[in-house]
């Protein structure tokens, strides 16, 4: 126990050269911009979105009954509880979750607790094993924790910096691209709103979608703010 308690102490950030950056910078928008890639990566920030859902769920007192994560980048999670304001906090966490989860991570990593997030959140993904309903999704989760668990065995302690932060960005960008998605859905492919985040709250408050839209874009807009803000400052 000793051990792992040092092994997550506070270290010194890694040290990060503005040639560096740069190379992490271009190793995220590989990941998450060209739709080959995306359409593996993307898979990840989709199972962030949901697990935004379930947090949001579990902090309000909600119980999450499942997790499903498909090919299509689509997915779903499922909670139940008394009260309208757990479904609506849930509801309204899946968009902003990658941007959320990137910018606390990058912030993670520039303060010197690489480790901590690392092995945080391998953890969350081994929880999440207990509460995915598919195959397809078990594959996601399961892939994504032995990636987390190799890099917490094999890789250096500036590895482990490097790829963390090669990740955060790569989410960052991904929930813009989910945000102009859902965008585009209630803009110029209305007959898919049933799918949208949005349209659900809009129809269990009475809000209109568009008021949604902006609560995501705000939230995904302050992480990505506060982000670049922190690599600026830093490096």
């Amino acid at each position: 126990m000793d051990a792992l308690l040092d092994s997550l102490a506070r270290t010194t950030p890694v040290d990060i050269s503005p040639t560096l950056l740069i190379v992490i910078v271009a190793a995220a928008a590989v990941l998450s911009i060209p739709q080959p890639i995306w359409k593996w990566f993307g898979l990840f920030t989709t199972l962030v979105h949901e697990l935004g859902h379930a947090v949001g769920a579990i902090l309000t007192g909600r119980f999450v009954h499942g997790m499903k994560i498909r090919m299509n980048h689509s997915g779903e999670a499922v909670s139940s509880g008394r009260g309208k304001l757990g479904s609506v906090i849930s509801g309204s966490l899946g968009y902003p979750a990658p941007a959320i989860v990137g910018a606390v991570q990058l912030w993670c990593v520039t303060q010197g607790y690489t480790a901590m997030a690392l092995f945080i959140g391998g953890i969350i993904l081994v929880l999440t094993l207990l509460v995915i309903r598919n195959l397809f999704g078990f594959l996601v989760v399961a892939v994504s924790a032995a990636a987390s668990a190799a890099l917490w065995v094999w890789a250096t302690p500036e590895q482990q910096s490097y790829v963390l932060l090669v990740i955060a960005i790569a989410l960052l960008v991904g929930s813009v691209r989910g945000l102009a998605t859902v965008i585009g859905v209630h803009t110029r492919r209305r007959d898919q709103l049933s799918t949208s985040d949005a349209y659900l709250l809009f129809k269990r408050t009475g809000i209109p979608s568009v008021f949604w839209l902006l609560v995501f874009a705000a939230l995904i807009g302050a992480s990505v703010v506060w982000a670049v803000t922190m690599v600026l400052e830093t490096y």
